[in-house]
């Protein structure tokens, strides 16, 4: 059916500028927490270098929004505009990831495991599922995962489990019936995926 003279076509979004995105990732501090190419070097904080551009456009979004809760985030987000979220998305996910590693390694085969298996009398998927088996992901649907700070995971897994972030029904219903030892052993897992 033809649009009405009066009806406007959906606006698109502008297409993504890289080098303003990197302007924007500097000016805003984003760096202070993120480092300057996306890889973070502070255990706490995601890297988020070579991360799918559409998946930090939706977290940058519902940051703003209040959908995601962090004080930190809330406030950095709200600063930014839409063209500004997309041009930082994209500078960020065109950086190289640097390669994280495990570090617990009696807990590495449990998280190996879970993530290519799951947890089958618990009904836990397995992680390679929708974050591929090498960890890059889906683009636009479910995030890059591979070499990811394990602290930051693990945080990330407790905080949908026990119902403190709300953003991803999926990621809520399977961290429920993951224990402490199990979100830390997949989490170490994670970090050395490559």
């Amino acid at each position: 059916m033809p649009m009405a003279a009066t009806e406007k076509a959906p606006a698109r979004p502008a297409k993504a500028d890289i080098a303003n995105g990197e302007v924007v990732f500097n000016a805003k501090s984003c760096a202070a927490c993120h480092s300057a190419d996306g890889n973070s070097v502070v255990p706490a904080n995601p890297k988020l270098a070579q991360q799918h551009p559409e998946y930090l456009v939706k977290q940058l979004q519902e940051f703003k929004s209040g959908k995601r809760k962090s004080p930190v985030m809330a406030g950095m987000a709200a600063m930014l505009s839409e063209q500004e979220m997309r041009d930082v998305a994209w500078f960020l996910g065109s950086k190289p990831i640097k390669p994280g590693f495990a570090k617990e390694r009696d807990l590495v085969t449990l998280g190996e495991r879970i993530y290519r298996g799951g947890i089958a009398d618990r009904s836990v998927p397995a992680c390679a599922g929708c974050h591929s088996p090498d960890g890059a992901g889906i683009p636009v649907q479910y995030p890059r995962l591979g070499g990811q700070n394990a602290e930051y995971v693990a945080v990330q897994l407790t905080a949908f489990r026990d119902g403190v972030r709300l953003n991803s029904g999926p990621m809520i219903g399977v961290a429920a019936r993951l224990n402490d030892r199990e979100i830390k052993a997949v989490s170490d897992y994670i970090a050395g995926l490559h």
